[in-house]
């Protein structure tokens, strides 16, 4: 089940972080899930619509919110391209996958 290792490790992570809600959590599963079908790359290039449809998320400003959020508390480092044409870069830690 190494595939379920990304996943497995965050959990660890996040057990005694109080700021990480469900929210988070089910971007990150998207993120790997949206990673996995692109090939397991680092960094992933994906729009934001991408990863709501997979999470389940229909508002952007929560979306938005909720990964800034996951790159301050170093979970992610998220670098936004700022252009609806381009999507943004999303980089794993190496020890998640």
């Amino acid at each position: 089940m190494e595939e379920l290792k990304p996943l497995s490790d965050f959990f660890t992570a996040i057990e005694q972080d109080g700021r990480i809600s469900i929210t988070h959590i089910g971007i990150y599963a998207a993120l790997l899930e949206y990673r996995a079908k692109m090939g397991n790359s680092n960094p992933i290039v994906a729009f934001s619509y991408d990863i709501m449809k997979i999470a389940k998320i229909s508002s952007a400003m929560t979306y938005h919110k909720r990964v800034k959020d996951l790159n301050a508390y170093g979970y992610i480092r998220y670098e936004p391209s700022f252009n609806k044409n381009k999507g943004s870069k999303i980089y794993f830690h190496e020890s998640d996958g």
